[in-house]
Order: structure tokens, then sequence, then C-alpha cells
């Protein structure tokens, strides 16, 4: 199973995530975000990560030439698209991941030419019902409201490719919360085994 840790601002926190098992960071390259990381500050803790790590980029609603420019800069693996982008104005040339938020109109786009579909909760740190979730997508990455306590019951239920976490495992905004997120990372690692 894909666990991700995402909103990482600090050196530190990225390589906390990496020695608790997680496989991928992300880095939230939205300025209106309290976890907002400027691109060269990105690009040096992921120039301090191993290579085997997805080094994801948090966007929303940017051109396909700002992500790409952005992901070269930092050395991104994937580019994970959280607004209203359609698939014609996807980025050529990186894994996309696309976010969608289960709201109360939760639908599924026909077409989605993304690598993975990743189930964020209605709001940042929001829990959804996982019983929304459509069966049979391939690669689904479960996020919203995801720590410790809930990450086993909501890989039971979802059966995912992955998982995401980010406010529920923070000291504050953008800050880890040591214990938090390596409680998390074994919690998600034993239920995915």
């Amino acid at each position: 199973m894909m666990v991700k840790i995402c909103g990482i601002t600090l050196l530190a926190d990225a390589l906390a995530a990496v020695a608790g098992g997680a496989q991928a960071v992300g880095f939230n390259f939205y300025a209106p975000s309290p976890r907002y990381i400027p691109p060269n500050d990105a690009a040096d803790i992921a120039a301090a990560l191993p290579a085997d790590i997805w080094k994801v980029g948090v966007f929303v609603d940017e051109s396909a030439e700002a992500v790409l420019r952005t992901a070269a800069q930092v050395g991104l693996d994937v580019a994970q698209l959280h607004g209203s982008e359609q698939p014609e104005q996807y980025p050529q040339g990186i894994r996309v991941w696309k976010a969608i938020r289960v709201g109360q109109a939760f639908t599924l786009p026909d077409n989605l030419p993304a690598e993975a579909l990743l189930l964020d909760g209605p709001a940042s740190g929001e829990v959804f019902d996982w019983t929304r979730v459509p069966r049979g997508l391939d690669k689904l990455i479960l996020a919203g409201g995801l720590h410790a306590g809930n990450v086993g019951e909501a890989i039971a239920q979802v059966h995912p490719w992955g998982v995401d976490a980010c406010s529920q495992i923070e000291a504050s905004p953008g800050r880890k919360d040591h214990f938090k997120m390596a409680a998390f990372l074994k919690a998600a690692l034993a239920a995915s085994r």
C-alpha cells in the first residue's frame, strides 16, 4: 500500500515520514494554504530524500506549464491536482493524481485519465462517509481526516491503493507531530498487510 504524508514544509518532518515507512511526501504549492511551501524550499527538502520516495506536488487550478515548471524545479514525481482542472488541461510528461472532494453532490467524472484518483473530505481534515466510495476503482487514494485511530477501519472498508494524511497528524499547520505521524504510519502499514 502506498502511504503518503502531505503538507510537508520541514526537512525534519519529511525525514521522519520516510523513517516511519511513508512511500510518498506531498508539498503544497497552493499559496493561500497554511501548508504552502515555496518551490525553492521544497526543492531543498526533495534533494535530501531517498530517490525512491515519491515527491508529490499539490496544485490548485495551475496551468499545465506552471505545474511542469515547478515539477522540474523541485524534482517532483507526481502532480496532484486539487482544482477544477479538466483532463485536457492536465500536464503531460508527469504522473497525475486527481483529487476530488466528497461532499453532498459528489459524482465521479466519466473520463479521468489520471494515474490515480484521490478522494478527500468535504473540507480540510474532515472524514467523509467511506460507503460512498465507488467499488472497482483501480488506483484509489483515500484522504480526509485520516489518523492512527481510523486509518485501519478506512483501509478495511475501502481497500484503497493508497492513503494520505495531513492535518490530523500535525502539531500546527505545516508542522508535523512526529508521534502522531509515526502512529498513523504504523497503523496504516499494519492494516495493509
